[in-house]
């Protein structure tokens, strides 16, 4: 298998099968089984969101893998029984694990991202839960985007290296009880997640289903410094824009990428 260069600085969107994305995104006419052909023209990584919902099988994974290039990289959303039901069922993990070999064979398997909800607060059950959830995904790249500000303590960020476990940064509405725009650096790889800033929609949904409206350039200069700053420590930085109602988180991601470039931090 030869080896592809990635760029240090990734950029993409959490998830891409959208129906509102045609003709924002998608050109007018595409079939959805087109979708991640074109994604993939724009960008050179995406999160899978479809495992969140349900526990993903090898021949959809395989698919997907078909559909992109050489050098693409996934991430892939753990499912909801883990994050949000905290089960630590084992055959759970195992089959959720087994489903990932065509990514890892394609040499295009990046990690796995545990996105918990907000009322998964900083607890000692829920410290447990996090460490179960690394001994049952031994080996793996996991990163972590808590939601509850409970969580940013000074113990945080030596905790998450000590077990191997990256930090996802989020930039999402200013609301009590939210994880502000903290950045930080515990595994090999920083990642980001970009959900906008609609706070009058936010608990309408799993956290994330809001725009951003005229500030977008300004509220995404703040962060080309940080990214930078990311990028100085990390191995790779991802950038994954999930605000995506009406292929708003593509035309970010697009964005982005061409803020990045001026910088000379093409992604």
């Amino acid at each position: 298998m030869v080896e592809h260069a990635v760029p240090r600085i990734v950029v993409g969107t959490s998830g891409y099968s959208f129906a509102d994305w045609v003709g924002p995104f998608y050109p007018p006419g595409t079939a959805s089984a087109k979708f991640l052909d074109f994604y993939a023209q724009h960008f050179s990584a995406v999160e899978v969101n479809a495992t969140f919902y349900r526990v993903p099988d090898a021949r959809m994974l395989e698919r997907m893998e078909q559909k992109t290039p050489d050098g693409f990289r996934f991430v892939v959303k753990l499912n909801r029984a883990m994050t949000h039901e905290t089960s630590r069922e084992p055959a759970l993990y195992r089959d959720f694990l087994a489903a990932l070999k065509p990514l890892k064979d394609a040499g295009k398997y990046d990690g796995l991202l545990a996105q918990f909800p907000w009322g998964f607060k900083r607890t000692v059950e829920h410290r447990k839960h996090l460490l179960a959830m690394r001994e049952l995904l031994p080996g793996e790249p996991l990163f972590a985007e808590f939601r509850h500000d409970s969580w940013l303590t000074p113990e945080l960020e030596p905790s998450l290296r000590t077990h191997q476990i990256g930090y996802c940064s989020v930039d999402e509405p200013k609301l009590p009880g939210l994880i502000p725009p903290v950045t930080m650096v515990t595994a090999e790889d920083a990642y980001v997640r970009f959900h906008g800033r609609n706070a009058a929609t936010w608990w309408g949904g799993e956290g994330g289903g809001g725009g951003r409206g005229s500030g977008d350039r300004y509220d995404y200069e703040e962060w080309v410094r940080k990214v930078a700053e990311l990028a100085d420590q990390a191995r790779r930085t991802y950038l994954f824009f999930n605000n995506c109602h009406a292929g708003q988180a593509a035309r970010n991601a697009k964005l982005m990428q061409e803020l990045l470039r001026q910088q000379g931090l093409p992604a």
